[in-house]
C-alpha cells in the first residue's frame, strides 16, 4: 500500500516528493515503522553535518531513511542499506529505485564513523544504549524526539566510532 501511495503520487526520480508522499500516506491513512518526519529532520541534520562517503544503514524497511540519506550524499558516496525481511527488501528496493537514487545503495567502521539508531526509547534498545553509552570506543548523543506520527516519545542516539 505505501509502494502504491509512492508510485500514485510522487515523481519519478524525485526523491523529496518520495518522501512527502509516505509522509503523507502515514499520518492520514496508514502508520509504517519508518523513521519518520520529525525524527527524519534529525537524520538529515546529522547526515548533513557529517557528510560521509560511505553509510551503513541496519534495517531499510520500506526504504524511507534510505532515501532520505541517499539524497543528502555527495557525489560518489555510498550506501549499504541491509533488511533481514525479504518482503520489506523487496519493497524498498521499488520505493529506493522510484527516488532515483539506487545507485547510492551499494569496509565498514573507521574513526570518526558516525552510528545514528532509531526507536532507541520505543520499542528500546537498552542493550545498545549500555553499550555505546558506556565503551570508550564511542562518544555518544542523545536526540529526544516521538515515535513516528504520535506523542509517544521515543529517540535517535548518534554515536562516534573513536577507533
Amino acid at each position: 500500500r505505501l509502494l502504491g501511495a509512492v508510485q500514485k503520487n510522487a515523481t519519478r526520480g524525485d526523491p523529496c516528493s518520495v518522501i512527502k508522499a509516505i509522509d503523507h500516506f502515514c499520518r492520514s491513512k496508514e502508520w509504517a515503522m519508518n523513521v519518520g518526519d520529525e525524527k527524519g529532520c534529525i537524520l538529515d541534520s546529522v547526515v548533513s553535518e557529517v557528510n560521509p562517503t560511505t553509510v551503513l544503514e541496519l534495517g531499510t524497511y520500506c526504504g524511507y531513511s534510505t532515501v532520505r540519506i541517499a539524497n543528502l550524499l555527495p557525489p560518489h558516496a555510498k550506501l549499504i542499506t541491509l533488511e533481514f525481511n525479504p518482503d520489506f527488501a523487496a519493497i524498498a528496493r521499488q520505493v529506493i529505485a522510484w527516488s532515483g537514487l539506487e545507485e547510492k545503495a551499494c569496509g565498514l567502521l573507521r574513526t570518526g564513523s558516525v552510528l545514528l539508531a532509531d526507536n532507541v526509547i520505543c520499542p528500546g534498545t537498552p542493550d545498545y544504549l549500555e553499550y555505546v553509552r558506556s565503551s570508550p570506543r564511542y562518544e555518544s548523543q542523545y536526540f529526544k524526539s516521538h515515535l513516528e506520527y504520535t506523542k509517544v516519545e521515543d529517540g535517535l542516539e548518534k554515536s562516534v566510532f573513536l577507533g
